[in-house]
């Protein structure tokens, strides 16, 4: 077991721009009977770190501080090795490389170490894959992708699915999950990503930026808005009879929407929190494992560079994920 009892983290006390960000030395964590610690390799940074950091929409201050944030330190998933195991712990051993979702556990992912407990989101790290392509989206792009398609969207094979946002963080686990299904996938992306959504599976693509997928004539079974920039109204007319728009980021309309369309009419609007299990998790590592599943990673940055990561990510032309490694002695 190591004995230093201090780590580095990414830790902010205000909202705001990138800049509040910044390395601190802070206690580190020690696990509990039930709990492991694990020493951080890689965490993601997602467009849920930087709107919490900068708490938009606002409602995020109901949920993590009105004034200031009550979690400091960032990061929704994140892979490394346990260190350390408590007395009660028999899912898990010291050594084993793993990866872990810590949306649901306090955040906490962009620092040296991170403890959780043994049955919360994590799953032993797909074999083949480095520390980076662990962390590279399986647990929050890949959960959510999951959660919309199978849950809220019931996708069934050969079923027409839309991706808006296809070359996302989400949208490119999603354009490969809504495959796997047997659905036929149309991926909406910049011209710049038509070759790497059609990597992807893909059986068409749609450049945003020369043709608009609401004014085509063709109408989806479902249609997954990952990046908030359509709406419920405006793709009605391209969905199908009892044809579903699932939206990644909404607002208070869609959610009235939501309930709305639950009662009323055969087109459904649905605005939902991604959800996993981590049965869910295991089954994702698995289709990584056997190649179903590709983490694509944008860009790779230290630790220290926290503030240049969220930077990128805040500016949204990211494609798939971007990293983020702490540097161990």
């Amino acid at each position: 077991m190591e004995t230093d009892r201090r780590m580095k983290a990414a830790v902010y006390s205000r909202y705001g721009p990138p800049e509040v960000l910044h390395i601190e030395d802070v206690e580190k964590p020690i696990p509990g009977d039930n709990e492991v610690l694990i020493k951080i390799r890689a965490a993601s940074v997602t467009p849920a770190d930087w709107r919490f950091r900068k708490a938009e929409p606002v409602i995020i201050r109901l949920m993590n501080g009105l004034m200031k944030p009550k979690v400091r330190v960032l990061g929704m998933e994140l892979s490394g090795d346990i260190v350390a195991v408590g007395e009660k712990v028999t899912s898990f051993a010291v050594g084993d490389a793993v990866l872990a979702d810590t949306a649901s556990d306090g955040h906490g992912a962009h620092a040296d170490y991170k403890v959780l407990p043994q049955d919360g989101k994590v799953a032993a790290k797909p074999a083949g894959t480095s520390y980076e392509e662990a962390a590279a989206g399986v647990c929050f792009g890949g959960l959510t992708a999951l959660h919309f398609l199978r849950d809220k969207g019931q996708v069934q094979s050969g079923q027409k699915v839309l991706i808006n946002g296809a070359s996302g963080g989400c949208g490119t686990f999603a354009v490969q999950v809504a495959r796997s299904m047997g659905a036929e996938v149309t991926g909406v992306c910049s011209t710049r990503n038509l070759e790497l959504v059609t990597s992807l599976g893909a059986d068409h693509v749609i450049d945003y930026t020369q043709q608009d997928f609401t004014k085509n004539g063709i109408q989806y079974d479902v249609i997954f808005d990952t990046v908030g920039k359509v709406t419920f109204s405006r793709c009605k007319g391209s969905l199908r009879k009892d044809g579903r728009f699932l939206a990644l980021v909404f607002g208070l309309r869609l959610v009235a929407q939501t309930v709305w369309t639950s009662v009323f009419g055969s087109k459904k609007a649905i605005a939902s929190v991604a959800m996993g299990t981590r049965e869910d998790l295991e089954f994702l590592t698995e289709m990584v494992e056997t190649g179903k599943l590709k983490p694509i990673i944008d860009r790779s940055y230290p630790l220290e560079q926290i503030a240049e990561a969220h930077r990128y990510v805040e500016n949204g032309h990211k494609r798939g994920s971007v990293v983020v490694t702490p540097k161990h002695d």
